[in-house]
C-alpha cells in the first residue's frame, strides 16, 4: 500500500469517528479501528501521529506570519469561548482546517482557553447534519463554523440522474439548520461554501471509483450558491479556491485535502473569520 493510499484511508474513512456514536464504539481500541482499514496498528498509530504532527507544523508555519498573528488575535471569541466546527470529512480528517484552527488558538491565545470541537462526519450530508445537530445545540457554543453540503452534490455511478439529495431540499435543509442554531442557541453561525474537486480525478480514483462516487462542479456551485443565499457570515471557498483548486491542494481523488490544502482552507476560514466583528 503506498503512502498516498494510507493517508486517503485514514482521512476519508476514520473509523473512530465512525463508531464512536455505537455502543461501546468511544471504548474501541486503536488496534480495533486499525484492523477495520486493514492495517498493521503500528503502522496506523505513526501515520495518525504524524497527520497530527502536520497539523500543528501547519499552524506553527501559519502563525511565522505576523499578519496571520494578528488575525487570530482578532477573532471575535471571548475568554472561554466554545467553538464547534460542523461538516463531514473535509472537517473531520485528522488534519483538518478545524484541527489546525484548534493548533492556532491553543499557540496563540491559550490563556483565553477557547476550545473547539469537531462535530463532523465523512459522507454526511445536509440531511444528515439535521439528525446530528442537536449534539451542537446541546454543547450550546458561542460559535458554530459549518461546511457541510459536498455530499449533497454526490451522484453515484456512471450515468447519474441526481444528486444525493436535490438542492431544493438542500436549500431547506440549509435553512433549518440556521434556524436551530439561531433558535436553539446564542452561537453566532459561519457558514462555509464546499469547494469545487477535480472531476476526472474523483471518477478515476481506485477508492472512490469503487464505491462509484462522482462529483459534478456545477453541482457544487449550485451548493455553494444556496449557501450564499443564507444572508449570513460566509466564506466562500468555491469562488477563492478555484475550479478546480490547485492541485497542490488536493490529494490523488481530486476531493479531499492535502496537508498543504487543508492549511490553505484554515487560512482563508481565518481571513473571513477575523473581519468580522
Amino acid at each position: 500500500m503506498s503512502n498516498e493510499q494510507l493517508r486517503w484511508l485514514l482521512k476519508v474513512l476514520q473509523p473512530a469517528r465512525t463508531l464512536a456514536a455505537l455502543p461501546g464504539g468511544a471504548a474501541l481500541s486503536q488496534e480495533t479501528h486499525a484492523a477495520l482499514l486493514g492495517l498493521p496498528p503500528e503502522v496506523y498509530a505513526v501515520e495518525l501521529e504524524r497527520m497530527k504532527a502536520e497539523a500543528r507544523a501547519a499552524a506553527s508555519e501559519l502563525l511565522a506570519d505576523p499578519a496571520v498573528a494578528s488575525m487570530v488575535d482578532r477573532l471575535p471569541l471571548k475568554r472561554g469561548a466554545r467553538v464547534v466546527a460542523f461538516g463531514d470529512s473535509l472537517t473531520s480528517e485528522p488534519q483538518s482546517w478545524a484541527v489546525i484552527l484548534s493548533e492556532l488558538l491553543a499557540a496563540r491565545r491559550a490563556a483565553d482557553d477557547i476550545a473547539v470541537t469537531i462535530s463532523a462526519l465523512g459522507g454526511d450530508t445536509t440531511t444528515h447534519g439535521l439528525i446530528r445537530v442537536g449534539e451542537v445545540i446541546g454543547q450550546q457554543p458561542d460559535w458554530v463554523l459549518c461546511l457541510i453540503g459536498t455530499n449533497d452534490a454526490r451522484t453515484q455511478g456512471p450515468h447519474p440522474h441526481k444528486t444525493l439529495v436535490h438542492h431544493e431540499e438542500t436549500a431547506r435543509n440549509l435553512a433549518e439548520l440556521r434556524q436551530r442554531i439561531a433558535g436553539e442557541t446564542k452561537a453566532r453561525a459561519l457558514w462555509i461554501t464546499p469547494p469545487a474537486v477535480n472531476e476526472e480525478q474523483v471518477a478515476g480514483h481506485w477508492g472512490l471509483a469503487r464505491f462509484g462516487v462522482r462529483f459534478r462542479n456545477e453541482d457544487l456551485a449550485r451548493v455553494a450558491s444556496l449557501v450564499r443565499e443564507l444572508d449570513e457570515a460566509a466564506i466562500d471557498l468555491f469562488s477563492s479556491l478555484g475550479t478546480p483548486p490547485p492541485a497542490d491542494l488536493l490529494m490523488g481523488d481530486g476531493l479531499h485535502f492535502t496537508a498543504a490544502g487543508q492549511k490553505r482552507l484554515a487560512l482563508e476560514v481565518l481571513k473571513g473569520w477575523s473581519a468580522l466583528q
